[in-house]
């Protein structure tokens, strides 16, 4: 077959054989592609900041100038990048965008945080094209990333979600939710799980510190109870060390729970400007949402997501160094 034949859905998946662009060097995309050239897939990779993409260059990938260059050749295009206006502009800027140059066939898989109406709205205009897309919002921190244990809540096309398991099963382990936006709006879902179990890990910690215990044993012995969960597991750990390095930006996470505030805030029978009707109160999402702005306001917006008690330590008067 000639390389510039298409091949891309429903062609088996295959290393040496799927072309692959990635658009999203960052603390999550850098070791998600890392995994996939390790398997033998070749990557063609943009990065807004190319020394991002060093590590990736030096396993074997190819480096792009643009969106547009990543996708030209691809078979499946990943995007991780950080906001939704991010995701607007790598895929449908209409001359540097993925879906402007990807050939007849090809996926665009999105695996960042973002507007469930705008997956929608990608997946309508890579079908006007010939083309497919998946959101794949990804959650597992750091650590999941580099060790291929991310949960992939997927949305789209079911058989094309079946299709790209040779690629995900690298990464994780993915869920067909639903069409598309679905993957989105259960990322959210989850992202208001994970913040009430950051909110009652950092009380819990500050609770154990004030009440005389290391914060380290009483870690340790919560985890084979019934509060030690995943969040525990992940940055338990890092919150008694005062290891605050980010596996995720806190201040990302503030955008996440905006977005799940502002879906739920969609009366019923709206619907505008593409969005599905939530209207549900949340008010815990709500007070994680001002704790984790109290971090932004402080200034610890690159902080981790687990940094959270140091809003709490704030509040009870205690400050860093004290």
């Amino acid at each position: 077959m000639e390389e510039n034949q298409r091949r891309g859905y429903p062609d088996p998946i295959r290393p040496g054989h799927t072309r692959i662009g990635w658009i999203g060097p960052g603390i999550m995309g850098s070791p998600m592609a890392a995994r996939l050239i390790s398997a033998g897939y070749r990557l063609t990779v943009y990065a807004r900041t190319p020394s991002k993409a060093a590590h990736l260059l030096r396993l074997g990938a190819a480096l792009a100038p643009s969106p547009a260059d990543a996708a030209r050749s691809a078979d499946v295009v990943f995007t991780i990048v950080s906001r939704t206006s991010d995701v607007r502009s790598v895929l449908l800027h209409p001359s540097s965008g993925a879906l402007a140059s990807l050939p007849t066939g090809g996926v665009l898989v999105d695996c960042t945080t973002c507007d469930p109406a705008l997956a929608r709205e990608v997946a309508a205009a890579a079908r006007a094209r010939g083309c497919w897309s998946v959101d794949a919002p990804v959650s597992g921190a750091d650590v999941g990333a580099r060790e291929g244990r991310l949960a992939i809540f997927a949305g789209g096309e079911e058989a094309v979600v079946r299709w790209l398991a040779p690629l995900f099963d690298l990464l994780g382990r993915a869920t067909w939710l639903g069409p598309a936006g679905c993957g989105q709006s259960a990322k959210l879902a989850n992202q208001v799980v994970g913040a009430g179990s950051l909110m009652g890990l950092s009380e819990a910690a500050l609770f154990a510190e004030r009440a005389g215990l290391g914060v380290a044993e009483f870690v340790e012995a919560v985890r084979g109870g019934a509060a030690g969960t995943n969040i525990m597991e992940i940055f338990g750990e890092r919150v008694a060390g005062r290891d605050f390095a980010p596996g995720g930006f806190a201040e990302y996470y503030v955008k996440d729970l905006e977005m799940a505030l502002e879906e739920a805030g969609v009366k019923a029978g709206a619907g505008e400007q593409g969005r599905m009707s939530v209207a549900a109160a949340l008010p815990g999402t709500a007070l994680c949402r001002q704790l984790y702005s109290g971090m932004i306001a402080n200034g610890d917006h690159k902080m981790g997501l687990h940094g959270l008690i140091t809003v709490l330590e704030r509040m009870n008067g205690k400050r860093e160094g004290n």
